[in-house]
């Protein structure tokens, strides 16, 4: 089933089933209220959303308009929050061991042995996620924007000490993200040996989350052993940039990242974990970030040439499913400047 969040002036949104093509939404009022009620008592509720997810697909393809989907309206993505508006905890990996090998590399800097045997993880700010066609505000363009296109997954309780398979029963929800970066604020951080906080502002998710069967097709399915084995596209500007592949480079699967998280701690219902900026060794695939491509230029021409985003660009993540249709919907972004954010707030 896929599910979203519809703003609707609180914290944590209206919960709100969507079709599977993203043509329409059903309200979940009288199952629950918001995603977070339904992953605190994912056995009791999950059913009662798929019979609605059902009737509404079946109500799409003709079906009785006195089914339980007789409210349906069309879905919109501009009135999604994100999936999950707030979360317990969001955990981002860096399961893509070439995209830290180019960032190294291009700065001269091998990578420790210990990197491919134990995934990179940081936690990031969870109590403020951005819609998926909410703008990426910055106060300055001298900060260094950078989108990072990811995949992520959001849990139920998995325990303390969980294996990889273990932690792989989890998972409840699979979505997009975009991993917003300040690059130019990033060294500094990194050298107290902190880790992120001012260089790592609102992460935008997908407008819907699915369940792992949406990634089924005529038997097959593209969700293999913790790994989405589908391409991940990056729009910038309106120039496709990234067509990049999500399985195969996939060095620490889902399964692994969360057991990496729970080693010393239980992951409680509603924690969000992320794969990292999606990243291929052919360089033809593109890229799902600035500083990869910046790596790349640097290691063959010397130094960068691609500049980081600007006031006014956009960025566009989406993923097609095996039937080849939007999977969750596409993230839409527009760079703005605080100074405009809050004008508009204010007009409101």
């Amino acid at each position: 089933m896929k599910l979203a969040t519809y703003k609707d002036g609180s914290r944590d949104g209206q919960l709100v089933v969507v079709s599977r093509d993203l043509s329409k939404a059903h309200y979940a009022t009288g199952i629950a209220n918001t995603l977070q009620q339904v992953l605190d008592d994912w056995n009791f509720h999950s059913p009662q959303l798929q019979d609605l997810y059902d009737a509404l697909n079946r109500a799409g393809d003709g079906g009785s308009s006195t089914s339980r989907a007789r409210h349906a309206f069309p879905f919109d993505p501009k009135q999604c929050m994100a999936p999950l508006p707030r979360a317990y905890q969001w955990a981002d990996g860096s399961a893509y061991l070439n995209h830290v090998e180019l960032v190294r590399k291009a700065r001269g800097a091998e990578v420790p042995a210990s990197f491919y045997t134990d995934p990179l993880m940081y936690q990031g700010g969870s109590d403020d996620f951005s819609g998926p066609c909410d703008d990426v505000v910055c106060a300055s363009e001298a900060f260094g924007m950078d989108f990072e296109a990811e995949l992520a997954v959001i849990t139920g309780d998995v325990r303390m000490g969980a294996t990889p398979e273990q932690a792989l029963d989890g998972i409840r929800l699979l979505m997009l993200a975009n991993d917003v970066s300040l690059r130019n604020l990033i060294p500094a951080e990194l050298a107290k040996g902190f880790g992120f906080v001012q260089s790592k502002p609102a992460t935008a998710f997908s407008p819907v989350a699915v369940t792992l069967d949406e990634l089924g097709f005529n038997g097959d399915s593209a969700w293999d052993k913790g790994r989405v084995h589908l391409t991940l596209q990056s729009t910038w500007n309106g120039r496709k940039v990234g067509m990049c592949e999500a399985g195969p480079e996939m060095t620490f699967h889902f399964g692994q990242l969360i057991a990496h998280l729970c080693k010393t701690r239980n992951v409680r219902a509603g924690s969000i974990v992320g794969s990292g900026t999606v990243s291929n060794k052919d360089w033809s695939h593109g890229y799902s970030c600035i500083a990869e491509k910046r790596a790349i230029e640097t290691i063959q021409d010397g130094k960068p040439l691609t500049e980081f985003m600007k006031y006014g660009d956009t960025i566009r993540i989406e993923m097609k499913g095996p039937d080849g249709q939007s999977l969750f919907g596409a993230i839409e972004q527009e760079i703005v400047p605080l100074e405009e954010a809050v004008t508009t707030r204010s007009a409101r």
